[in-house]
This record gives structure tokens, sequence and C-alpha cells, in this order.
């Protein structure tokens, strides 16, 4: 920003301090924080490094990288991965992105530099290995197995890979998914997770049970909870005698416990104690002590840490809901203190700790980024709306902040509205600097957790079975139009913006509406015939219970309804996504140009569902800016890269 921009400017167009370079330089994605009881792992992903993902330790305030390039951390099963590492007794475990192996790292400090990676399996990428468990004395690795194969859909078992030969051996199969094996104290029963098609994780699964024999296989394999309507998940063994888990079967994920005396919820209350397993191993308690837990709760005053005493039904906070951390990722014990990943509404999150005797969290490694001033920040203000059937939908806004800048007086702010992934997912409040790239150049966001959305209860959740590509958007436009006639946005000037099942109800909303006049679509869904057809095992049916008749795979598909599109769209697209294959992307934006609309279409090499490198991340955000700068005739301060629009001869007549 220099002296000559004049502190008055139009909303959208403002000069701001935070570039698309500030989204990714020196800044990892923070993951996986666990322990083997002697120091901290953790993830790194780093967009400097394409997008590539490095297992780290760390004692006494320093880290260490364990996985030097081009190893890269993270598990293709079920496309989305998680659970890609485990660490015991000094070594970890973990699965290289490009041939799906499993290898062994030593994380002792003074371990050998350059020889320390040790392959263990050398199946081809068609074996998939992720969520594991160490059976130290049979020195084996329980894992979810994924076998991929040329002509019908992938087989997902439990299996054990022998850590000295490598050698696969099946434990159990016939489920159509697994998750969780867990292995008692005494190595004598494995507890684990399965669920059947048509089912998704958050629908319905089953905790199973099975004894071990002397030799390692299974034995009197019996379910103990859950079911097809009862959604269960993270198993976790208390003692040799109890198992921990957390199920829905009351409205809300709540934590459970099965012993000799049968199965009872520890603490009923009406807030989730976990989110959907999208990914694996997305840990959201643990324990503290023989009768205590730590506990991830996510009431609707935000996120907090909560000790719960297993047998006598008594919670304490150990953090404040609706504080300065907004949420608490794979929280882990360590001599005495508590670490975990916090998220902000101010700052980038960090992996911090906490000794559970009492005092303040203290920082032990930030996540980096740019060094933001509190004055040009934007933070998301809870919003609860009423919708067009009476109900009420949530979300979060935000208003525009440049601390050098103001609006001419009277003028409204053009408003860019978000419609998370998943659907069945959610958005919160922490820190986004993509939002604040928007925001601080004079723009307002709509960040909204449409009725689909999790962190609510299952009832909420559920409210979008049937009716996808409904629901999501009229929530979506409801919110739009509380702003607009509460004078907060300038609703001549409102665009959408969504990525994979957002992405969806984005297309969707560009042609059963016209409270938008612009949309960006990230490797979003426009056919839900041919997404049916062909995406991966682990969401193909995910449409049943989404549209609730076969019918609305036509009815509902944005690529079926081309004369009710009336606005600009522009499509980015990774060119190795097997969720959402391009040519989903390729054919929307094909169709909108034959019918002579602006529309941008930008495909990067090697992105998968989900842009990972840095140079990818910085052109999709300068791209969709510069799109809706052209489409709103709003001149931005940046010095934006060429952007190829289509048919742009209509924007020009404008």
């Amino acid at each position: 920003m220099t002296d000559s921009i004049s502190a008055e400017r139009p909303y959208g167009s403002w000069p701001s301090s935070i570039s698309a370079q500030a989204l990714v330089e020196g800044v990892v994605a923070l993951s996986g924080l666990s322990t083997d009881g002697k120091r901290l792992y953790w993830l790194e992903g780093r967009p400097e490094e394409g997008g590539r993902t490095v297992l780290m330790t760390g004692e006494g305030g320093s880290a260490q990288a364990l996985t030097p390039a081009p190893y890269n951390v993270r598990s293709r099963v079920h496309e989305y991965g998680g659970g890609a590492f485990r660490v015991n007794d000094g070594d970890a475990y973990f699965v290289n992105f490009a041939d799906q192996n499993l290898y062994r790292v030593n994380g002792a400090p003074d371990r050998s530099a350059g020889d320390s990676v040790h392959q263990i399996t050398h199946s081809g990428p068609e074996i998939r290995f992720a969520d594991f468990t160490v059976d130290a004395t049979r020195n084996r690795l329980l894992s979810v197995v994924e076998r991929h194969h040329p002509d019908r859909e992938p087989e997902n078992c439990i299996g054990a890979v022998d850590l000295a030969t490598g050698e696969l051996t099946i434990l159990a199969e016939g489920h159509d998914f697994y998750a969780s094996p867990r292995l008692s104290p005494d190595g004598s029963r494995l507890a684990f997770v399965a669920w059947d098609h048509p089912n998704m994780p958050w629908d319905g699964t089953m905790l199973e049970l099975a004894e071990l024999t002397p030799t390692g296989e299974l034995s009197q394999l019996h379910t103990i909870a859950g079911g097809a309507r009862e959604s269960v998940q993270q198993p976790l063994w208390q003692t040799d005698e109890a198992l921990l888990f957390i199920s829905d079967a009351n409205g809300f994920w709540n934590l459970y416990r099965f012993d000799t005396s049968g199965i009872y919820c520890v603490l009923e209350d009406g807030a989730d104690y976990a989110g959907p397993a999208w990914a694996f191993d997305a840990r959201s308690y643990l324990l503290a002590d023989a009768e205590h837990a730590i506990v991830r709760r996510h009431g609707s005053g935000g996120e907090e840490l909560v000790l719960v005493n297993t047998r006598t039904t008594l919670a304490t906070p150990l953090t404040d809901a609706g504080g300065a951390r907004l949420s608490f990722a794979t929280p882990t014990l360590l001599d005495g203190t508590l670490y975990y990943i916090a998220s902000f509404r101010d700052r980038m999150p960090a992996i911090e700790q906490m000794p559970l005797s009492g005092g303040e969290p203290t920082t032990v490694l930030a996540a980096g980024g740019p060094e933001l001033k509190p004055h040009d920040l934007a933070t998301g203000t809870p919003l609860t709306f009423p919708t067009r059937d009476g109900q009420e939908a949530h979300a979060y806004f935000y208003q525009p902040a440049n601390s050098a800048c103001t609006a001419p007086a009277g003028e409204r702010p053009p408003l860019l509205v978000l419609s998370h992934g998943g659907p069945t997912s959610a958005t919160t409040a922490s820190l986004s600097l993509a939002i604040q790239y928007y925001t601080s150049r004079g723009w307002a966001v709509l960040d909204v957790n449409y009725r689909g959305s999790s962190g609510y209860g299952r009832a909420y959740r559920a409210a979008l079975n049937g009716r996808w590509g409904i629901v999501d958007v009229t929530d979506c436009e409801d919110g739009v139009r509380h702003l607009v006639r509460t004078g907060q946005v300038d609703g001549d000037r409102v665009a959408i913006r969504g990525g994979s099942a957002g992405g969806y109800t984005t297309l969707a909303a560009l042609t059963t509406t016209h409270t938008f006049r612009a949309g960006a679509s990230h490797y979003g869904i426009g056919d839900l015939a041919a997404l049916a057809r062909d995406t991966h095992k682990f969401e193909s049916q995910y449409l049943n219970s989404l549209l609730g008749e076969e019918a609305a795979l036509v009815e509902r598909s944005p690529i079926n309804h081309l004369d009710a599109f009336n606005c600009p769209v522009i499509f980015f697209q990774g060119s190795d996504d097997k969720v959402v294959p391009p040519n989903q992307s390729q054919a929307m934006a094909e169709a909108l140009r034959a019918k002579g609309l602006p529309v941008a279409y930008l495909e990067f090499s090697g992105e998968g569902h989900g842009f990972r490198d840095a140079k990818n991340i910085i052109r999709t955000i300068e791209s969709e800016y510069a799109f809706f700068c052209r489409v709103f005739g709003i001149e931005p301060a940046d010095d934006l890269p060429e952007l190829t629009i289509d048919n742009q001869d209509s924007l020009d007549a404008k």
C-alpha cells in the first residue's frame, strides 16, 4: 500500500496488505498430533513443497522432520485418507502417498540422518493402508486395508502387516467399510467399526468386538453397539474389560462405555463430542487416567475441552467455550501435560500445551503465516437466521475490515457467500486467510452452516436428507435475504463460492435462484448421475440419502438446467481428482460457454480433490477475485495475473 492511495475507496476494491502469496508463504497445516509417551509427533502440510505432508517430532521446544523429500505422509483409503501414521516406542509407521506402501522411521533424536526410513511393504498402489494399531506382542501393525481391482469395486477389510516381512494377513472382511481397529491393553481383544452401503459413517455404523487367538486370528466376533440408524465411532480401551466409544444414539455424539455390566451413556449431553468421520483417526477425546476422559465438546457457545468422570457423570470444563480458542484437534497427553492443535479467530493455528494441574496454555509451535494487525481482521459473528419454511439456519458473518480504508458514505459492500463441502461437514469462525483476503479488500463474507451441517446434533444433520440441492440452497439464499433486509450488504453484488459438495450447492443456487450474480465452483458437482457413476466407493451411494429418489439425479443436476443459468461462473479443477472427476467441471464449463455466458475454466495438473500446491492456491484465489471484480465492475487495487474469460464481451457491454 502506498501513500498515494486515498483512504476513501469503494467497497470491494480496497488495497490490502494480505496478498495471495501470504496465504501460503511460511504457512503449514498442522494435524495428527500424537505421542509415544516420550515425544510429540505431528504432520505438517507444506504448500511451498507442492503440498507435501511431513511427519515431525519434537520435545523440549525443538522440532525435527522425520520424513525427507520425496516422502509424503498421506493415505488414499476412501480417497480422503487420514490415519496415515502411528507411533510406538520411538518408531513411527507411515504411508507414503506415491506408492501407498508402509514405511518405518525411527523418531529418536540421536538417529542417523538419511538412512532412517525403511520400507515395510512392497505392494503396488492398488493396496492401500490407513488407521493403525501396533500389536507389539505379535510384531505386527493392524490396519484398515483397501484392495483395488480393475473391474469391480474396491474391497475394504482389517488386516495385519508383519513388521519383519511386510506380509499382509486379512483378519476381518465382509462389510463394505472398516475403521478404527483398536487392540485391548493386554492384546487379547480387538474392537473396530464397520458399516455397509448405502450408509455413510455418520448415518449408521457397528462397533464390533472379537477375541484374538494366541496366533493372532479373530474369533467370537460380535456386534456390541450401533446399527443402521446409530453412528458409532472412535473406540478406545479404558481397561482390558472396559471400552469407551462415541455414539449418537441419543441424538448427539456423546461418550459411552461398554464393560461387563453392559452399555451406558457416560454423560447425557445435548452437544456433539465428535464430528463426521470423513477421514480416519479424527480423535476427539483421550484418557486422562483410569477414570477420566478429556473430551472435545461442541456446544452452542463454541468448542471447549471437558474433563469427564466416566463413572460419576461429572464434567469439568478445562477451557472456555466461546473464548479465544475455537477448536481443539487431536488432544494428546504427555507427562501430565495436555497438548492439542488449537484454532483461533485472530491468529493462525498452533500446537499448545496446558498442564492438567492448572495454568494458562502456552504455544509450542505455530502454523506460520503473515503478521496480522488486529484492526485489519474481520471476525466471524455467529448468525442464526429464519428460513422460509419456519426453521432456523446458522452462519458466520464477516464485515469488511481494513484500517487504512473507508467506503463512501451510504455504500454497502458486495457479499461473497460460502457453501462448505461435505455436505455433511461444517464451517467454523477460525481464522481463514482466504476469507481475510476478501474482507480486507472491502467484501463482506457469509459462511453458511446450512441444514445438513454437523455440530448441531443428528436432527439438524439429517434435515438435508432427501433435500440436497433444495434446503442447502434456500438456506444460503435466506441468509443473503436477511443481510440485505437488515441493510448490511449490497443485494445487487452477491457472489457464491463452494468446493466439492459446496460447489454443487453453488451451481444449484445459480440454476434455481436469482439472488446470486456470479459463482465460483471449486471441483464442484454439475452432473449427479455422472457422479453416482464415476465417484469412488466411499461416496458411491451417498446420494441415496441426500437425494431420496433416483429421479432427483436428473432433476437436480445443474447441467440439466442450463437455460436457468443467467450469470457468469468460474471453474477450478484438479486433473487427478478421483472424488469429483474433471469431466464434471469440463462439461459444465463447455455448456455455459456454448450458451454464451461469461465463463472461465482453470485446471491444475497433478492436483486432486482440493489444492495443495502453493502456486495453484495463489492462482485460484487471485483468479476468483479478478473474475468477481470483472463481473461487478470493481477496479481491483491488486496487480492481478491475466485471466481468460470466454464470452467476456457480454461483460464489456454492461
